[in-house]
């Protein structure tokens, strides 16, 4: 349950995010929507239909909601078709309710999700609540204990759908809550005494699930005693708004480790004896679990007999990776593109390197969620040293993939080599400019030229900024050359480089000594 008064003093962190959240409820900015919904509080759990329910469209068959799955989930095609029918026949039912031709007796089809981590079971759903447009909350069924114990409150969980739909009751009634690790609630047989986290949790749990109206604001959170305060201070006394769980979805999921060996067991023992029929046990295990198979796992028969709508997940191969990283709208290499392209460059993913990187993701076995961890092992020196570089594209192959550090550095030679190229290109382009200017060709021999990239390199300094400054004295040293021996073409070679001066001098000197041999004039 959540932290009261009787439950030990709040962290700073506990009583900021409290306060934060009761401040951005009841002093909004001028111009700002009202996070909360004053009809919605008035006619909640008085049976009238509100306004805003009334708003709500769903007209999608299961085909339409499969479709749109398909673009984000790979595999995974029976658990699709499974969650399809099942939601469309929900939010079919809530829209006969907002219209006031509600079924009696509707039996509503929660969900249970079976399957072990990153095979798209928390995406499945998020992404059906995306297309629906509907409040979304996501729970971790490990961090809730029974009523009376330090802990989450199931409760908790209502109370965020109704935050989520910014304040609005008759939204919050019609959205879905999804529950992780539900298989780590479940109780123990041989346990002595009051079960804190498993069968307690279930009970609370099944409260929910069925039909019960939760109080939008906890009175054992300080924000919610404040709120209380101060309605009763500006408005009078007034009754607390609820939040009636109906209609409300619930989907839970967890890799129930230990349940197929138990279905493989009975499902043995049947095929045990006189008339038995064989059974197939290496495939479709989890698929043929039934109700008390989930009972010796240790659920109550009541709460699992409100999960109706049972989806097992498949384990990912190395292909459902590569498609995954291929063609799916959520592929993480479209983060890794974004990422580079920030800045300014561009990355190509070969099909070979997609596939070595599902390779090595399913030896993480960790699902879809081994794509992560394996792309950050592969790109981190790149996506450190590469920013810092003119590097402006590269391609990811299957040799990249298995050896990043080869890699990068063959990236960086070929963009040296490319880079001097470029450099020596500049070198000459100096010298003939410099030869437009004055009226002399001057040439730079190859090693010259390396020589000076070499030097402009080392220093960080423009190669034209360098060869302005090495030779800045020859346009007026050559133009004495000119005057006295005519010379008009000047090859500038490594010793030139080294010693600008110096070579200058020589050719000066030369051109008098030349000028005052032959004592011609010109």
């Amino acid at each position: 349950m959540s932290k009261g008064y009787f439950d030990g003093p709040l962290t700073p962190e506990e009583f900021q995010r409290q306060l934060s959240e009761l401040m951005r409820q009841h002093f909004d900015a001028p111009g700002d929507p009202p996070r909360g919904n004053a009809d919605a509080d008035r006619t909640a759990g008085t049976g009238e239909k509100d306004a805003v329910g009334g708003d709500f469209k769903f007209d999608y068959k299961p085909r339409d909601v499969k479709a749109y799955l398909d673009r984000f989930v790979i595999q995974q095609e029976e658990a699709k078709k499974v969650l399809s029918v099942a939601l469309c026949d929900h939010y079919h039912q809530v829209r006969l309710a907002f219209d006031g031709k509600e079924t009696p007796n509707y039996a509503k089809q929660n969900i249970i999700l079976i399957g072990p981590t990153g095979v798209g079971k928390t995406y499945l759903i998020r992404s059906i609540a995306e297309l629906i447009n509907v409040p979304f909350v996501k729970g971790d069924a490990t961090k809730f204990s029974e009523t009376g114990y330090v802990g989450g409150d199931v409760e908790d969980l209502v109370r965020e759908l109704y935050r989520r739909a910014d304040g609005d009751i008759a939204r919050a009634q019609y959205g879905i809550i999804y529950i992780d690790e539900i298989d780590k609630i479940a109780g123990s047989s041989n346990t002595s005494g009051r079960d804190v986290s498993g069968r307690g949790v279930q009970t609370n749990l099944l409260k929910l699930m069925e039909e019960t109206d939760v109080p939008a604001r906890s009175t054992q959170d300080i924000a919610g005693q404040i709120q209380a305060m101060m309605d009763a201070s500006q408005r009078g006394k007034k009754a607390s708004a609820v939040i009636n769980t109906k209609h409300i979805l619930f989907i839970v999921s967890g890799a129930f480790n230990g349940l197929e060996k138990q279905v493989r067991q009975r499902l043995r023992a049947a095929s045990i004896g006189f008339g038995a029929k064989e059974t197939n046990l290496d495939t479709g295990i989890m698929e043929r679990a039934q109700t008390r198979d989930f009972i010796d796992f240790g659920f109550e028969a009541e709460f699992i007999g409100r999960l109706p709508v049972r989806v097992v997940c498949q384990p990912l191969t190395v292909n459902d990776l590569f498609t995954i990283l291929k063609t799916s709208e959520g592929s993480i290499i479209r983060q890794y593109e974004q990422s580079f392209a920030a800045y300014g460059i561009e990355v190509l993913f070969q099909d070979d390197g997609l596939r070595r990187i599902a390779e090595l993701a399913v030896d993480e076995q960790t699902g879809a969620r081994g794509l992560m961890t394996v792309c950050e092992r592969v790109f981190r020196e790149i996506k450190f040293e590469l920013p810092s570089t003119s590097v402006k594209r590269f391609e990811v192959g299957r040799a990249l993939v298995d050896d990043p550090g080869t890699a990068l550095k063959k990236l960086l030679a070929e963009q040296e080599n490319e880079e001097r190229l470029v450099a020596r290109q500049l070198v000459h382009d100096f010298g003939r400019r410099f030869g437009e200017s004055h009226g002399w060709k001057l040439t730079f021999t190859e090693a010259a030229a390396d020589l000076l990239v070499t030097q402009a390199l080392a220093n960080g300094k423009p190669i034209r900024d360098l060869c302005a400054d090495r030779f800045k004295d020859y346009q007026f040293g050559l133009k004495l050359v000119f005057q006295n021996s005519g010379r008009v073409e000047y090859t500038i070679d490594a010793d030139a480089v080294e010693n600008p001066d110096k070579i200058l001098s020589e050719w000066v000197v030369a051109s008098y000594r030349s000028k005052d041999g032959s004592g011609a004039q010109t």
